[in-house]
């Protein structure tokens, strides 16, 4: 699936939806449930840990630099700061059939599962 399009775009809300994430940038959106890690150059950040949302809500306002989903590999995005968020689409480390969500026009209705 080519998600290039989020690249150069800048992060506009972290929103926390009972048990998924919704990743909005000016245009393009990500729905997740499977919660990615939070990769900094020298320490990681994961669900359920302290400081993971503020991690995450300090994503908002960075714009993407690179962006890659490989499936049932790996989804990437990764910010101008450096952070990088990691969401693991292998068999082995997904809950289930549908690991999330991505709509290059930012309307659900349309986007694509992966």
């Amino acid at each position: 699936m080519d998600i290039s399009a989020v690249i150069g775009e800048e992060l506009l809300a972290v929103e926390f939806v009972q048990d998924f994430l919704q990743l909005r940038f000016s245009t393009p959106l990500f729905i997740l449930y499977d919660w990615p890690h939070v990769l900094h150059t020298d320490y990681s950040v994961a669900y359920g840990e302290p400081d993971y949302r503020n991690a995450l809500c300090a994503l908002i306002g960075e714009t993407v630099s690179e962006a890659s989903l490989e499936e049932g590999a790996a989804l990437t995005i990764e910010f101008s700061n450096g952070v990088v968020l990691g969401l693991s689409l292998r068999e082995e480390d997904v809950d289930s059939p549908v690991s999330g969500s991505y709509s290059e026009t930012g309307d659900p209705t349309d986007a694509e599962e992966f």
